[in-house]
């Protein structure tokens, strides 16, 4: 464990746990921006490094960034452990998780603060996501979580949403040695935790005005590449959820129903259009994976 600056002697109220694996780019401007919070509370800043094939740049551990860091090294054993990990090195009030490829705006942790400050019966909370719509990908990832986090959000505040690109939890709530996370689910392991949080009857509070934005740093053979590998992963966890008897996934009704919403957030220009033809492509390829997937695991235990 490296400390890159000192503790201070008051607990903060942050403690923001960002995993990574290889990507200390992305992970620079994600940090860059937790420098420019304004009217911020304290808070800590911890990485774990899960097993990183590429040293962490130096720059990482000498740089003064003006809050408390620390850089936890572990052996490559997956996302959710390294949050778990963290967890155990925490020392804030509240633990939010955020990706490495994700920058917060700037008042972004003040406007947590203060939902947590007035909302004592809250536990968890999902911030706003947006994408980067610099790119393709990123433009078809923002209509993504902007139509998607409309359509799961609940008339009381809540939302029936779970994404660790910009999610807290209340310390007093977390099993700090067991982990808050599974480390079962290489992938969705956001999903599960929802699918725990929704069995107790309870769902993250939404918090409109704390806003993160996911870049994704991949162009979009990378990002077809990826949800092709992810299938299996994600299966996993969606056969935990599915032995609770819980329903996470929504119906082909609804799905329906969220593309044609998504087709109203897209507009009438054709960069709109061409981001929702992005998101179809992506999705349709990722359902059919994915049902291929199951016949494959399901075929021979039917012939058995």
């Amino acid at each position: 464990m490296i400390q890159c600056e000192q503790d201070s002697t008051a607990a903060p109220l942050f403690s923001i746990v960002i995993p990574a694996y290889n990507d200390w780019m992305p992970l620079d401007q994600c940090l860059q921006s937790l420098a420019r919070q304004t009217s911020a509370p304290d808070f800590e800043v911890i990485i774990v490094d899960d097993g990183s094939t590429k040293a962490a740049p130096e720059h990482l551990r000498s740089a003064v960034h003006g809050y408390p860091l620390t850089v936890i090294q572990q052996a490559h054993t997956g996302i959710p452990s390294a949050r778990n990990r963290g967890i155990r090195a925490a020392k804030g009030a509240v633990l939010l998780f955020v990706d490495a490829d994700c920058r917060l705006q700037s008042d972004c942790l003040a406007a947590l603060s203060a939902m947590i400050a007035h909302s004592p019966q809250h536990d968890c909370f999902q911030l706003r996501l947006v994408g980067n719509c610099s790119s393709l990908v990123g433009r078809a990832e923002h209509l993504r979580l902007l139509s998607f986090q409309n359509y799961m959000l609940q008339p009381d505040g809540c939302i029936r949403y779970l994404n660790t690109a910009g999610f807290a939890i209340r310390r007093e709530r977390a099993d700090i040695e067991a982990g808050v996370f599974d480390p079962a689910a290489l992938r969705a392991e956001d999903t599960l935790l929802l699918a725990h949080l929704m069995q107790e009857g309870k769902l993250p509070l939404f918090v409109p005005d704390a806003i993160v934005e996911h870049a994704i740093p991949l162009s979009l053979m990378q990002c077809v590449r990826k949800d092709i590998r992810s299938v299996p992963l994600e299966g996993r966890a969606y056969g935990i959820i599915a032995s609770k008897g819980l329903r996470i996934r929504l119906t082909h009704r609804e799905r329906l129903k969220l593309l044609r919403s998504m087709w109203k957030d897209a507009g009438q220009n054709s960069i709109g259009r061409s981001a929702w033809f992005v998101l179809v492509v992506r999705q349709s390829l990722q359902r059919m994976i994915s049902f291929a997937y199951q016949r494959l695991r399901i075929g021979p235990t039917a012939h058995a």
